[in-house]
């Protein structure tokens, strides 16, 4: 059941409101629904009703807001709770366009109220905000919602006056803890201070003092809420420090796979006043920012904390601006781009098309594109050191450089493939990977991250000792962003209708007959031979979906179904990878569906290719409709037919980017046919 609760206990929340500016979409719920209005497609929320209702044949339950704009960062607090089994999702929809933005979920039941903080980036139309809450059938499933509030700023913007401490929460440890300082008479043998940001005993801060500290170096953390949209800018704080007998005090941010980084510590001993910090901060993924003190004995002190703030603007004037990391990427189509060989040596890099066939497959962009190869054919020797270096780029950032390469032929791969840092004296600073393993003839997808203080270029080198020795190295797709290696399996903030089936099905559904095929999500080669792939398009050892035509008859069918799509009076891109290899191979069609009737958008028959080949089809629905994905099994049990990496785009498709060129040492990049 889906509930809009409201309760008198919490009055206090509301209370403490007063003193911030409520942006357009807040909302208590006391009077009205603030023009929050229930999809009539979906069930319906109820307001002040304890028992709500039912979900009937409905999935879930959505609330939309009121158009909104924005031209300013914000902060949306909201104060919710689940109880049993049940999620809770906010999306954003942005005018004129058919997908919806996840912004944030949660899954797990809480006996309390809890307050979730979630950055609402400043677009430049307007938008609305979606809560879809989605309770399990039965008794004692639900999800409310108390009130919702958005506020101007960073949601790390916190001076700790309010109730809910701006989502910050403490980590707790049986002994030491951060807690919630002013408004009450001190002890007067205490020597903590007033607050910082009214300047008496009336306003509130965080602190944590060594009193109960019974454990060399217990620890105790502060984590503020976790960022929810890229960020870059200065976080600022105030903080005082009686170190007394030691205390230990860092501020770090840790990311969603747990990873910590430490961005400051303090240079004094200790602080009688208050003492702002400045530290420039780079959130390109999810994070929070974690203050942490560890004492070494009971009279360690204390630490207090008070009036953090983040802007857009660095705080540091030798902070390197932001800037796009993208001049690194490139697909090898139309050109080099900025990527290039040393001139001595042997030139054993060059950029070739290929046809594919059972032996070599084609380029992973697109199938029937260009790629980078080096092998000892092109080589004046039988053995050879190809080195290919890309451009430079700023140090004291922290890079992900993401990469597919593709092995042939090769006895051992100790030298097969590996990638280098070089600074700019073109001296090797760190050997950063190396293919490992025996050689597969498919696409592989490697992830790397690295940090140098100075200006850099990466090389990746390729060694033949040998011709007998040697195989083909194949290079494609290499994309350069800033912060830490992403997770593989699913982006943690995948664009809306993005789908690589590494985690899930995202949503796509099927309704599965007797004594009829499906769609089956796996991993690895497709059992039949000569059918089928060898390997997914994203990773190369991930999933993908495929029809296996031995489990089918000849013209029996499979249909994958999107989950529902919100139309847009403009035209949208549809871009997938499908797979169509074997001797008896049917047909696979896209449909646009409407609750009503079906339009054929696209459709290929027969053998198609032994690669991985990109499809892109522009089409136009102003409502609400559904893509289906339609796998027909062919003549012979060699029919199998796969799809992975589904996306849409708003706008008409277009032809990928051209290459920047670059004038290096690049002559012998011949666009050869091999």
């Amino acid at each position: 059941m889906g509930l809009l609760r409201f309760s008198t206990l919490l009055a206090v929340v509301a209370a403490a409101h007063a003193q911030t500016q409520l942006l357009r979409g807040s909302c208590a719920f006391e009077v009205d629904s603030c023009d929050y209005m229930p999809d009539p497609a979906h069930a319906t929320w109820t307001i002040n009703e304890e028992d709500g209702s039912s979900l009937g044949d409905k999935e879930k339950f959505v609330l939309v807001s009121p158009e909104l704009e924005q031209e300013d960062w914000s902060c949306l607090r909201l104060v919710y709770q689940i109880v049993g089994s049940a999620s809770l999702q906010l999306h954003l929809r942005p005018h004129g366009e058919s997908f919806d933005y996840i912004l944030w979920t949660e899954d797990k039941p809480s006996d309390s109220w809890l307050i979730a903080s979630v950055d609402l980036r400043n677009i430049s139309v307007p938008f609305q905000l979606l809560f879809e809450a989605k309770p399990s059938q039965g008794k004692g499933n639900s999800v409310a919602v108390f009130e919702i509030h958005i506020i101007s700023g960073y949601c790390l913007d916190c001076n700790f006056e309010e109730h809910h401490m701006c989502g910050y929460r403490n980590q707790w440890n049986a002994n030491v803890n951060w807690y919630v300082g002013g408004s009450l008479p001190l002890d007067p043998q205490s020597n903590l201070p007033d607050d910082h940001t009214m300047k008496n005993k009336r306003g509130h801060y965080m602190y944590v003092n060594s009193v109960y500290a019974r454990e060399f170096q217990e620890v105790a953390k502060l984590l503020s809420p976790m960022t929810t949209s890229a960020m870059a800018g200065c976080l600022s704080f105030y903080y005082q420090r009686n170190q007394a007998l030691g205390n230990f005090f860092s501020v770090f941010t840790k990311d969603q796979l747990g990873h910590f980084d430490e961005i400051w510590r303090p240079e004094v001993y200790a602080t009688l006043n208050w003492t702002m910090v400045q530290v420039d901060v780079k959130a390109p993924n999810p994070l929070e920012i974690v203050f942490e003190v560890a004492f070494s004995s009971a009279r360690g002190g204390y630490v207090a904390v008070d009036d953090i703030s983040f802007s857009s603007e660095f705080c540091h004037k030798d902070t390197e601006p932001v800037f796009d990391p993208s001049v690194a990427n490139c697909n090898f189509e139309e050109s080099l781009c900025q990527y290039y060989q040393e001139r001595s040596g042997a030139m054993v890099w060059n950029r070739v098309s290929v046809k594919p066939n059972v032996y070599r497959i084609g380029d992973h962009t697109t199938g029937i594109g260009s790629f980078l190869l080096a092998n000892t054919r092109h080589a004046s020797r039988p053995g050879y050191v190809g080195r290919l270096f890309g451009p430079f780029l700023p140090g004291n950032h922290k890079y992900c450089l993401r990469f597919h390469y593709a092995l042939h032929g090769f006895m051992k791969t100790d030298n097969a493939l590996a990638l280098y840092v070089y600074d700019e004296n073109n001296v090797a600073q760190e050997k950063l990977w190396t293919v490992s393993g025996h050689s597969r003839d498919i696409w592989t997808l490697a992830e790397v991250t690295y940090m140098k203080p100075m200006r850099t270029k990466v090389a990746f080198v390729s060694i033949c000792r040998n011709f007998w020795e040697c195989g083909l190295v194949a290079l494609d797709d290499i994309t350069v962003s800033l912060g830490d290696r992403l997770i593989t399996a699913a982006s943690m903030n995948s664009p809306p209708g993005h789908c690589n089936f590494e985690m899930d099905d995202c949503g796509y559904s099927q309704k599965k007959k007797a004594n009829k095929g499906h769609w089956l999500r796996v991993r690895a080669q497709t059992p039949t031979s000569y059918t089928g792939p060898r390997g997914d398009h994203t990773i190369g050892v991930g999933y993908f979906m495929y029809i296996e035509a031995s489990h089918m008859l000849p013209k029996q069918s499979a249909r994958l179904k999107s989950t529902e799509l919100r139309g847009s009076l403009g035209p949208q891109c549809l871009l997938f990878f499908y797979h169509m290899y074997g001797s008896g191979t049917g047909t696979l069609n896209v449909l646009l569906y409407t609750g009503e009737q079906e339009t054929l958008l696209w459709s290929r028959q027969g053998e198609q290719s032994i690669s991985w080949m990109k499809a892109a089809l522009d089409y136009r629905y102003y409502s609400r409709h559904w893509i289906i994905f339609e796998a027909i099994r062919g003549s012979s049990i060699r029919s199998d037919i796969a799809i992975d990496d589904i996306s849409f785009k708003k706008g008409p498709c277009e032809d990928p980017e051209d290459s920047d060129s670059f004038s290096g040492f690049s002559e012998n990049f011949n666009e050869i046919e091999y």
